[in-house]
């Protein structure tokens, strides 16, 4: 079970509009209880590949992040990004990328205008997709 502030889903739908017509992207951190993952903080970061179809997080703004999350007692939980023109679901590319199998992969698809779709997603391993409750409190 993910958690999320409404505060922080508004957020991050702000942030991925804003970045139209390009993918846009951050890191989520925050703690951790039992199976209940509380995202605390959300680090809207930069998509230096400005592309509609794929991106890449500045690395100093990651960098920022981590040490920011650090020093606020949190755990880095994962990421999200947005898909302007598609469903919220892991293309093949995000699974490829997908090199941490306990982290959270918040996809947001902008594909309906005035209709946000968020949803999370674990992938293992073997690039085997499952998704993820997400509760916004």
């Amino acid at each position: 079970m993910l958690k999320l502030k409404k505060e922080h889903y508004d957020e991050i739908v702000k942030h991925c509009v804003a970045g139209l017509p390009n993918e846009a992207c951050g890191l989520i951190a925050g703690t951790i209880d039992g199976d209940v993952k509380q995202i605390e903080k959300i680090y809207l970061l930069t998509n230096i590949d400005k592309s509609r179809e794929h991106f890449s997080m500045d690395p100093k703004e990651q960098l920022a992040a981590v040490k920011d999350a650090r020093a606020n007692h949190y755990t880095m939980l994962g990421n999200f990004h947005s898909h302007p023109e598609s469903p919220s679901r892991p293309s093949e590319e995000d699974k490829r990328l997908a090199y941490d199998s306990t982290a959270e992969y918040l996809i947001l698809s902008l594909q309906e205008e005035n209709h946000p779709v968020l949803k999370a997603f674990g992938v293992d391993k073997e690039k085997n997709v499952t998704v993820h409750e997400i509760e916004i409190i």
